[in-house]
């Protein structure tokens, strides 16, 4: 008997049938052998083929599963890179406290891998976060400081809180995400290099949103300096000036300000879109931009969950949004990149919950085509 079924799968069609398996082994197994400490498990995430999408579009639509990193999303590479970076310069000692301002995701990854190397980690929030990231944060071991939503401008803004709790305190250790290049470096270094070799070297375009800006300006550098017709492209939420900036050369002023400060706590684009020019972005070598919607993110979510069993947070649906519309701006034949930036699970409560999304006057659209994109 196990010789026939061994007879069986030894046929030259299983044999063939072998070696894609075997091939899609090769390109997942991302992490081999031993690391020292979770710090050392960062990167060398997957690039997954989005099925539905690439048939669809009849581009290759590739996104890179940065929510398989440690703390579940590409801020992870950043905390590493302000942690090492912040000790090599003796900015970080024993009993440093590390001060951020977040909308969650970088909270989560500074205060594991700070924790990690026995640093305190103390977190200005706007009150706009899930109430997911939130009690995970404080689980974790993080201090918490829940702060209004109010302007840019204004002193009491969650930023400018935590750069403010900095002053004076020599044990205390801004990581400044916004305006630290080692944000920058960490995906330029990291998760661009990745991306050009697991493609190996064949990509025709690259589009994501921003908020710190560190993700986009990283990955567009290095590919433009690897190939300058690769075609670099943002997809902005609602609410948020980047769209403008890069169109136009002129972010929008007040009443466009952060898209979370304009939408107040239904906003579920954590973390991305911003009416700010950091050092981050600066370095971004882009194209152009799209906008996308809300409505755009919910059914994008839903969508890919049905047809991909991807379960995914709101940035990563708006970055496939923004793949969509590059595909359709390239054309078929393209090879397209993107962030799969966090899974779903930070979002149950908004996201994936049918009452949130009827309170908020959101009805999942038709989800047998990309129509929906527009």
């Amino acid at each position: 008997m196990l010789s026939s079924i061994y007879s069986y799968f030894n046929t030259e069609d299983n044999k063939q049938n072998d070696n894609q398996n075997n091939n899609i082994i090769e390109q997942t197994v991302f992490h081999s052998g031993i690391s020292n400490g979770i710090i050392e498990s960062v990167g060398n995430t997957p690039l997954i083929r989005i099925k539905s999408l690439s048939e669809a579009t009849g581009c290759e639509i590739y996104g890179k599963a940065e929510f398989m990193n440690p703390g579940g999303s590409p801020k992870d590479r950043v905390a590493k890179e302000i942690i090492l970076d912040g000790e090599k310069n003796g900015q970080l000692k024993i009993g440093s406290t590390i001060v951020e301002a977040t909308a969650g995701s970088t909270g989560i990854s500074l205060t594991m891998l700070g924790k990690s190397r026995g640093y305190n980690v103390q977190l200005f929030i706007p009150d706009n976060v899930s109430k997911e990231k939130v009690e995970l944060l404080e689980m974790l071991g993080a201090e918490t400081k829940i702060v209004p939503i109010v302007g840019m401008n204004n002193a009491n803004h969650f930023m400018h809180c935590a750069y403010q709790r900095c002053l004076g305190d020599d044990m205390a250790f801004y990581a400044n995400q916004f305006d630290n290049l080692s944000n920058f470096n960490a995906h330029y270094n990291g998760t661009a290099k990745e991306i050009w070799e697991q493609t190996k070297g064949d990509v025709d375009g690259f589009v994501a949103a921003a908020g710190t800006g560190g993700t986009v300006a990283g990955i567009s550098s290095y590919l433009y300096e690897k190939n300058p017709n690769v075609a670099n492209w943002l997809i902005d939420p609602p609410g948020s000036g980047l769209y403008s900036l890069v169109n136009t050369g002129v972010i929008f002023h007040p009443k466009d300000r952060l898209v979370v400060e304009k939408l107040g706590p239904r906003s579920f684009y954590e973390g991305v879109g911003v009416n700010k020019k950091t050092e981050n972005f600066n370095k971004a070598k882009l194209h152009g931009a799209f906008s996308g919607t809300e409505q755009e993110g919910v059914d994008m979510a839903h969508y890919l969950l049905k047809h991909d069993g991807l379960f995914l947070g709101g940035s990563s649906a708006l970055n496939c949004c923004g793949a969509v519309k590059l595909a359709r701006k390239l054309g078929p034949g393209k090879t397209i990149v993107t962030v799969l930036c966090d899974s779903g699970h930070r979002y149950t409560s908004r996201l994936y919950s049918k009452s949130w999304l009827k309170d908020h006057n959101f009805q999942v659209s038709d989800l047998s085509n990309l129509n929906f994109v527009k």
